[in-house]
C-alpha cells in the first residue's frame, strides 16, 4: 500500500462505524491504524528510536563521510559497543551507508543515503518543536495552550 493510498482511506473502509476511539497520533479514528500493518508512526519510530541513532543521525548530517572514531568524537558518552549496534542497524534500514576501503589499515567511513538525507529536515523540525515547547530543551513553556 503506498502513502497516498493510506491517507486517502476513508474510516468507515474499516467497518467500525465510529465505535472506537481516537488515534493519539493521527487523529483519525483507533481502528485505522490497526489496519496498517505496522502503523507508519510505529515503524519510522523503530527505525530512529533510542538513545543514540538521532544523534548519531546528526553527527553524520555535517560531512559527506565520517569515520568511526571522529564519529564517536561527535557524539560524547556513547560507548563503542551501541555506536557499533546503532550504526550497523541504521545500515540495515537503509539510513547510514558503510563504505570499507580495501587498504591497510582498514579505512572504514559512514555517511547518510538519500533516505537519511530526507529525514533531516523532519529533525530539524522537532528540533524546533523542542526549543519552542520543552523548557529543558532551551526553549519555551511545555503547555502553552
Amino acid at each position: 500500500m503506498t502513502n497516498d493510498e493510506i491517507m486517502n482511506i476513508e474510516e468507515t473502509e474499516f467497518g467500525c462505524g465510529g465505535e472506537c476511539g481516537e488515534c493519539e497520533s493521527c487523529g483519525r479514528s483507533s481502528c485505522h491504524c490497526s489496519e496498517l500493518s505496522p502503523c507508519p508512526l510505529s515503524a519510522v519510530l523503530d527505525v530512529i528510536g533510542g538513545k543514540w541513532k538521532i544523534p548519531i543521525l546528526c553527527a553524520l548530517s555535517g560531512s559527506e563521510a565520517t569515520r568511526y572514531n571522529e564519529l564517536k568524537r561527535r557524539v560524547p558518552f556513547i560507548t563503542n559497543t551501541m555506536l557499533a549496534n546503532s550504526l550497523r542497524e541504521l545500515e540495515g534500514d537503509g539510513l547510514v551507508l558503510r563504505r570499507q576501503y580495501a587498504e591497510m589499515p582498514v579505512r572504514v567511513e559512514y555517511s547518510l543515503t538519500e533516505t537519511g538525507l530526507s529525514l533531516l529536515p523532519i529533525l530539524h523540525e522537532m528540533q524546533l518543536w523542542g526549543l519552542t515547547h520543552l523548557p529543558n530543551a532551551g526553549g519555551g513553556a511545555a503547555n502553552e495552550a
